[in-house]
């Protein structure tokens, strides 16, 4: 099995299959994830799509999406 770290290039991660938000910016300028074999996921700029992605483990993305759909990041954008 590939080791997979943050930091490394989006482009190496074998298998990956980015996906981004409905909502996303058709220009382009979103964020893309990818689901890993260990249930880990990357996280990308889809304007480099070969540069760096950083991965968090699966407690860390829900603990972020509940954050979000809570509204605890609402003041960042607003």
């Amino acid at each position: 099995m590939q080791q997979i770290v943050n930091g490394m290039r989006a482009t190496e991660i074998e298998g990956a299959t980015w996906r981004k938000s409905r909502r996303s910016n058709p220009n382009g300028n979103c964020v893309e994830l990818a689901a890993l074999p260990d249930g880990a996921v990357a996280v990308r700029n889809s304007r480099h799509p070969s540069g760096p992605a950083l991965v968090y483990t699966r407690e860390e993305m829900i603990a972020f999406l509940q954050g979000a759909k809570d509204g605890d990041f609402d003041d960042m954008v607003g």
